[in-house]
C-alpha cells in the first residue's frame, strides 16, 4: 500500500479551499500545510485547526507534492519554487499567463525528473473517461458541437475585475472546453472566433462563438455565452458544481461515419442493419450507461498522489497538455481579436489573452 504523500497547498482562495477540503479526507495524502500570504485569512483558517504558513519556504522540510492555486499570474513563480524544492507540482489552469512562462515550466520539470500537471478535472469523470470507448464506435469522426451558456448573476460583476479585460467567459472559461475536446478527440491545431457584448455592453466579451480544425481532419464548434440562460454547460449536464443548477442535459455533440453520441450522457446512436448508414435508414439509439457519482477534485488528487509515489497515469493531465490547452485559448482571443484564424505555432509567446 502506498504511503500517503505530504502535500503542501499554495493559495487558499475559492479553489484553494475546495482543494483543501478535500485533501482533509484523503487517505492518498497528508496535508502539512497550506500558504497563505494574506494575514486575515491565515488567521482565520488557522483557528479552524489548519497548518497555515504565509510563505513557500515555511513549508515542512518533508513535503513532497503540491498544489498551486494562486492567482494565474503568480503560477509560474510559484512552480519554480516547489520545483526547486524536489516537489511534484498540480497547478490549477491554466498552467501559466503565457505560453513562454507555460513551456519553461514544462522543461524546468522535465530537466528535474519532477511530476508535473494542470488542473484539469473534468477528465476524471467517470463517464469522461468512458466517452472516449464511446467515440470509438462512431467511425472516423466528422465534427463536435458545443453550446455552454450560463447566466451569471447580475452582482457578479459587482467586482471590477470581473468587468476588466480577460475576465469574460473566453478566458475564463474556454481552457475547460479545449482540454476536453483535447482529451476525447485530440489536438485542435486552428481556431477562427467571433465575439459579442452586446448584451452586457461592458468592455469584456459575454458571448463568444468558435470554429476549430482537429489535426485528425475534423471540424468543431462551440458557443460559450455568460449572459444567455439554457440548461446546456458541462456543470449543469454533469450536476459536477453545487453553485450551479443541473439539468441533466447534454451539451456536446459528437457525429461520425458510424454514428453519433451526445455528452455527457453518452447516449448514442449507430446502424439499425448491415447495410449501409444513410440518411433514409433511423439509427438505432443505445441509451445511457449509469455511472457512480464522484469528486473530480478528489478522484485527481489520487491520481496525483499517486504519479507523485512512483505510479503511472494516463487521464491526469500533464503540464504540456496544460500547455496545449493553454495554447488554444490564447489562440481563439488573438483570433478574437484580430478577426483572423490562427493556428498552432502563432501565439506570441508573451501574449496573455488580452
Amino acid at each position: 500500500m502506498s504511503t500517503a504523500i505530504p502535500l503542501t497547498i499554495i493559495g487558499a482562495g475559492s479553489i484553494g479551499q475546495r482543494h483543501i477540503g478535500v485533501a482533509q479526507f484523503c487517505a492518498a495524502v497528508d496535508l502539512v500545510c497550506v500558504v497563505e500570504p494574506d494575514d486575515t485569512l491565515r488567521a482565520t483558517l488557522a483557528q479552524q485547526g489548519l497548518p497555515m504558513v504565509a510563505n513557500i519556504d515555511a513549508a515542512p522540510a518533508d513535503t513532497r507534492a503540491a498544489i498551486i492555486a494562486t492567482p494565474t499570474p503568480d503560477h509560474a513563480a510559484s512552480a519554480l519554487k516547489c520545483f526547486d524544492k524536489g516537489w511534484a507540482v498540480l497547478v490549477e489552469k491554466p498552467t501559466a499567463h503565457t505560453l513562454d512562462a507555460a513551456n519553461d515550466l514544462v522543461q524546468r520539470a522535465t530537466t528535474l525528473g519532477l511530476p508535473f500537471f494542470t488542473g484539469h478535472h473534468r477528465r476524471c469523470h467517470p463517464f469522461t473517461i468512458s466517452a472516449r470507448d464511446a467515440l470509438s464506435e462512431l467511425g472516423d469522426l466528422v465534427g463536435v458541437q458545443g453550446l455552454w451558456s450560463l447566466r451569471k448573476h447580475a452582482s457578479y460583476y459587482d467586482a471590477p475585475w470581473r468587468r476588466a479585460p480577460g475576465a469574460g467567459p473566453l478566458m475564463t472559461n474556454l481552457s475547460h472546453e479545449v482540454d476536453l475536446l483535447h482529451f476525447l478527440v485530440g489536438e485542435i491545431t486552428e481556431t477562427t472566433t467571433l465575439l459579442s457584448s452586446a448584451s452586457r455592453n461592458l468592455v469584456i466579451e459575454d458571448t463568444a462563438s468558435m470554429a476549430f480544425r482537429f489535426a485528425q481532419g475534423a471540424l468543431g464548434s462551440m458557443l460559450m455565452s455568460d449572459a444567455g440562460a439554457s440548461p446546456w454547460s458541462f456543470e449543469s449536464g454533469s450536476y459536477e458544481n453545487p453553485a450551479i443548477a443541473g439539468s441533466g442535459e447534454d451539451y456536446l455533440r459528437f457525429t461520425g461515419t458510424e454514428g453519433a453520441l451526445a455528452f455527457p450522457s453518452l447516449t448514442r446512436w449507430g446502424r439499425s442493419d448491415g447495410g449501409e448508414i444513410e440518411w433514409s435508414k433511423p439509427l438505432l439509439r443505445h441509451d445511457a450507461p449509469k455511472f457512480a457519482k464522484i469528486d473530480p477534485i478528489k478522484e485527481q488528487l489520487i491520481r496525483f498522489a499517486h504519479v507523485a509515489n512512483g505510479g503511472q497515469d494516463d487521464v491526469i493531465c500533464s503540464g504540456a497538455e496544460g500547455v496545449k490547452a493553454l495554447e488554444i485559448t490564447l489562440a481563439a482571443a488573438l483570433s478574437g481579436r484580430s478577426g483572423h484564424p490562427v493556428r498552432q505555432g502563432d501565439v506570441p509567446g508573451n501574449f496573455t489573452g488580452i
